[in-house]
């Protein structure tokens, strides 16, 4: 697996995996081990990495907490230009001045939810909250990458907002991540608006339908610890192993799916590493026991993960 960047103002290639977030003892973000963990992953072939995403309990860190975080990865090595950052707060002004920030610092892009806290607002009340990033940011030389995660946060981004941004900041709009596990809802993306954008997803399973659709990446949970399997079920869906690799994550998933996830993802994590301070997760996220660990971690090892090759 070969890493794969652009040079465009296009959006990514490749796989840039939502990155879990370590914690020390006071729970507090392990910059050290976010950073290792980061360089491992584009050892490995990623394209990039996602921090503060869903996966990466974002929301659940403060607004200085966030940019410290960028700034100590790129202080460890990581690559400001292989750094994606979900910036999304449920203040529109503290969204932008971490956008802002992650711009300043050099980043590939940002990752930006649309207004969450209120539920039920109009089309136009999204857009205004977008509108008010991007005018705010005021330079021509980012990317924002729409995210569409409805069933987290409540509120859906429609084809008439997406349309709307991309006559209004067509050298800006980069992306669409669809974290809504909904088939027909990705392709409908795909068809309305790549190119000039491109649809990412968030589900591994829908990964073989968006790669001969013209999606060039993907942003994944799983990517954690199965990068490669993720890369190459977007972006060689017609190998002769991607059947196989299919199985395979929805063999994990269902593995997955009777515990929390975040929780969960983290418990695999330290699992494959004998880590058990990858456990730790912030408030409001419950970590899982040390009885639920032990058993979930019997099923992760009998799973075999192979990391040369998943």
């Amino acid at each position: 697996m070969t890493a794969s960047l652009t040079n465009s103002r296009n959006g990514f290639q490749g796989i840039w995996p939502a990155m879990l977030t370590p914690l020390d003892a006071q729970l507090n973000i392990d910059h050290r081990k976010l950073a290792a963990h980061a360089q491992s992953l584009i050892a490995a072939g990623c394209g990039g990495v996602t921090i503060f995403g869903t996966t990466g309990e974002g929301p659940s860190f403060s607004f200085q907490e966030r940019k410290e975080a960028v700034e100590q990865l790129i202080a460890h090595g990581v690559p400001a230009e292989r750094i994606m950052v979900s910036t999304s707060c449920a203040a529109v002004t503290e969204t932008l001045e971490l956008t802002r920030h992650a711009v300043d610092q050099g980043v590939h892009g940002c990752l930006v939810l649309p207004p969450f806290f209120f539920k039920g607002i109009s089309d136009e009340g999204i857009l205004n909250g977008y509108c008010h990033i991007i005018d705010g940011v005021n330079r021509k030389d980012w990317r924002l990458y729409l995210y569409h995660i409805p069933q987290v946060i409540g509120v859906s981004l429609t084809h008439g907002v997406i349309a709307e941004l991309l006559k209004r900041y067509p050298g800006t709009i980069a992306g669409i991540k669809d974290s809504s596990c909904d088939r027909a809802h990705s392709v409908a993306l795909a068809q309305a608006f790549m190119p000039p954008l491109t649809v990412y997803v968030g589900f591994e399973p829908d990964l073989p339908t968006m790669g001969p659709m013209g999606s060039t990446g993907a942003i994944s949970g799983l990517a954690n610890f199965m990068p490669r399997i993720v890369h190459r079920m977007v972006l060689d869906p017609h190998a002769p192993g991607t059947a196989h690799d299919a199985q395979r994550v929805d063999s994990m998933l269902n593995m997955l799916k009777p515990h929390s996830l975040m929780p969960a993802l983290k418990s695999v994590m330290a699992t494959l590493h004998q880590d058990p301070s990858w456990l730790r997760v912030r408030a409001p996220l419950v970590a899982m026991t040390a009885e639920a660990h032990a058993a979930f971690a019997k099923e992760v090892l009998q799973f075999n993960i192979d990391p040369k090759h998943e």
